[in-house]
């Protein structure tokens, strides 16, 4: 995984089904590594996503900037591992990734060293931050043979606003993230498109958010939410 870490990298995201994502994993299975931890294969994650009090992040995304930020704490729930991310999408298409380490569950940002990362590494200082949304969930992940891409499976995804308090359960929903250092070879575009798997922007912070809290506007969002709904509907109706 060393190899792989991909932190400056062009991701395309895919939301399908639990029975689609069976197919697929039989696929991969002979171009693909699944990363294993002490044998486990499935990796519990929380996410802990601060925006403004004005949610300003949040509406970057939804007036469509290129160039846009997500800052948040992400936790390795069986390590117990977690760091404060900036995750930033430049112009063309890629995100850049910088972290550092915390020690605490929800640290106050506006202590050192916190802060003066945040100064160093985001257009917005902790002052300005406060909890908005968080989620938790299962992740598989697999890496290619050639070592130039990661594939991120989650499954199990709920999010919890922590301003309206507000949850929402997304149940049968997968979300697959390619990761790539441009534009590499990747065996499983072709698995996907066999299996009419459509590419789709699927930000968990924004349809988080978006699920959790009427008072933003989410025009923009209304197709994606309303995909997001017929795939729970298609997969309950199969059960």
């Amino acid at each position: 995984m060393g190899k792989v870490k991909l932190m400056n990298r062009v991701d395309t995201k895919f939301v399908t089904t639990l029975d689609r994502l069976e197919c697929l994993l039989a696929m991969a299975a002979g171009s693909y590594s699944v990363q294993q931890i002490e044998g486990r294969l499935m990796m519990p994650y929380t996410t802990l996503y601060f925006d403004t009090c004005t949610c300003d992040m949040f509406a970057q995304h939804h007036r469509g900037r290129k160039s846009r930020q997500k800052i948040r704490i992400r936790r390795y729930e069986n390590s117990g591992v977690a760091f404060l991310e900036v995750k930033r999408k430049n112009n063309k298409g890629r995100t850049d990734k910088k972290r550092m380490q915390v020690g605490e569950r929800t640290p106050d940002l506006d202590r050192e060293p916190y802060r003066t990362f945040l100064i160093q590494k985001s257009r917005y200082g902790a002052e300005r931050l406060l909890p908005q949304l968080s989620n938790s969930f299962r992740r598989i992940t697999l890496v290619n043979d050639a070592m130039t891409e990661r594939l991120t499976i989650d499954i199990d995804l709920r999010f919890h606003n922590e301003q309206t308090g507000l949850d929402a359960d997304m149940g049968p929903l997968v979300i697959i993230e390619v990761k790539r250092d441009g534009l590499t070879e990747s065996p499983v575009m072709e698995m996907l498109r066999t299996l009419r798997i459509q590419q789709s922007g699927f930000s968990k912070y924004c349809i988080g958010m978006s699920l959790t809290n009427s008072a933003l506007k989410t025009n923009r969002f209304k197709e994606r939410l309303r995909y997001v709904e017929r795939l729970r509907l298609r997969a309950a109706e199969a059960v």
